[in-house]
């Protein structure tokens, strides 16, 4: 085995802070580290690097790391678990989703919650990763031929059976959120959440989490990269990239650069911070590829927005401020949390 050398950048200070995914779930570290990016969604990446952004943000006390088994077409997984080998398996919560059914370009076709998958996605997560069990297991999307109901009954067969720890969802709705609660606990909802994505205030999902006790993993909090400038390549695909929208969302954002000026961070860490003072059962999920990436999620743990902060970020962007829907119209349609 060859070991990747831990690059840890200095500046890497405080340490990430930690919260509890729900009543029933494991503590965790805020931000979490969205590993996606790893494995080319934004563009051509190199495995050293990549290794070594896992490195730096698991040396720096970080612990929570979000995969699916489709990213990369398992290349995630297995990157993730290189990085493990060299380290004691308690130093990360691994957060899995599955279920996502892709071309042989990688591309999304669909999705699968039979339960006989279930236990099939398991066992090859587990493989490419290198463990005996997951931290948190999820469905990536709602299968609408399949209830809820018999997805996340096999997942809690895995549960015990000792393979998972906890159960989570992705981007589904208060009714499919009760549905699959009164069947096990649920430790948290993953759901996109940041500045320009805020409709989970007020279509009842946040509500009901609150209500049930279940956490929010937070994912596209820097709207795709929206929020640090970038656009382009890949990108172009999400309508909020596209002609007006896009300037439209730029112009948007320019309302509050003076906060992030006065307070001497970047705009991707004033939208990281803002999504954290959500409240402590919110966790951000950060993609990040590069190790100055790293050292700039983790430096938000020392960013206070205060009242008149807070009050101007709502005044600037309230619930549906931004232009475009947040993905294509044909993955739009396979969100239940749209419905």
């Amino acid at each position: 085995m060859t070991t990747t050398e831990h690059i840890t950048p200095a500046s890497i200070t405080p340490a990430p802070t930690t919260r509890r995914l729900g009543a029933t779930g494991p503590t965790v570290t805020s931000p979490g580290l969205g590993a996606m990016s790893l494995s080319g969604a934004y563009g051509p990446t190199d495995d050293a690097e990549s290794l070594r952004v896992l490195h730096a943000y698991l040396d720096a006390g970080g612990t929570l790391l979000d995969t699916g088994d489709f990213y990369g077409a398992g290349h995630n997984e297995m990157l993730i678990g290189r990085a493990l080998q060299e380290r004691s398996r308690e130093d990360a919560v691994l957060s899995v989703k599955f279920g996502a059914t892709i071309t042989s370009t990688g591309m999304p076709r669909g999705f699968n919650g039979r339960p006989e998958n279930v236990a099939t996605s398991l066992a090859y997560s587990l493989r490419r990763l290198g463990v005996d069990h997951l931290d948190v297991y999820r469905p990536a999307r709602l299968d609408p031929e399949v209830p809820i109901e018999e997805t996340i009954g096999a997942i809690q067969e895995q549960v015990e059976a000792g393979y998972v720890r906890h159960i989570g969802l992705s981007e589904v709705g208060p009714e499919t959120i009760r549905r699959a609660a009164a069947v096990a606990p649920i430790s948290d909802l993953q759901i996109e959440y940041s500045l320009l994505t805020r409709e989970i205030e007020t279509n009842g999902i946040l509500e009901t989490c609150r209500e049930l006790g279940i956490g929010v993993t937070a994912y596209g909090v820097l709207a795709k990269g929206l929020v640090a400038g970038r656009s382009g390549g890949s990108r172009e695909i999400f309508p909020r990239f596209q002609g007006e929208n896009l300037a439209r969302n730029r112009a948007l954002l320019e309302q509050i650069q003076g906060i992030a000026a006065t307070k001497g961070i970047s705009m991707a860490q004033l939208a990281i911070a803002w999504v954290a003072s959500r409240g402590e059962d919110v966790v951000p999920i950060v993609g990040s590829r590069r190790l100055d990436q790293v050292t700039s999620m983790l430096g938000i743990t020392a960013v206070q927005l205060n009242d008149q902060d807070l009050a101007r970020i709502d005044a600037a962007l309230p619930v549906g401020a931004a232009q475009g829907d947040r993905y294509p119209t044909a993955l739009m349609e396979q969100l239940d949390s749209e419905r």
